[in-house]
């Protein structure tokens, strides 16, 4: 398993806090404290990431710390590290499910193993960020 570790900027808004990733554009998260933020954060690059893999996008090469530069105009707070792992190919599982879950996720989405593998990646994130 490959796991990769992307520079986080965290800054301090009025009333929330955010977290951005500069090798990521659009990748971006938020929280009421500085920690919700970062545990968003978590869960923001794996999400991105998935569907940059998905799409066939090539993943940009994390860069050093040191050498990320925040906005001046910006309340920095912190420049973090923030991992992730890649996804691998598909695999096929035999899973047993509740029959009124399984239709809520039916009705959630339009392909039901994107929807669970996206979820388990998300608390996967949210588990190793707490």
């Amino acid at each position: 398993m490959a796991k990769l570790f992307y520079p986080a900027i965290l800054e301090k808004g009025d009333n929330t806090y955010g977290v951005s990733f500069p090798n990521l554009p659009g990748c971006v998260s938020a929280g009421s404290t500085a920690e919700e933020a970062l545990v968003n954060a978590h869960e923001a690059l794996a999400g991105h990431v998935a569907l940059m893999v998905q799409d066939g996008d090539p993943l940009p090469k994390p860069s050093p710390v040191d050498a990320v530069v925040a906005d001046p105009e910006i309340n920095l707070v912190a420049v973090s590290l923030v991992g992730v792992t890649l996804p691998g190919r598909a695999k096929r599982v035999n899973v047993t499910l509740d029959e009124a879950l399984l239709d809520e996720i039916d009705a959630a989405s339009e392909n039901r193993s994107r929807f669970l593998s996206d979820a388990a990646r998300a608390e996967l994130a949210r588990r190793s960020a707490g």
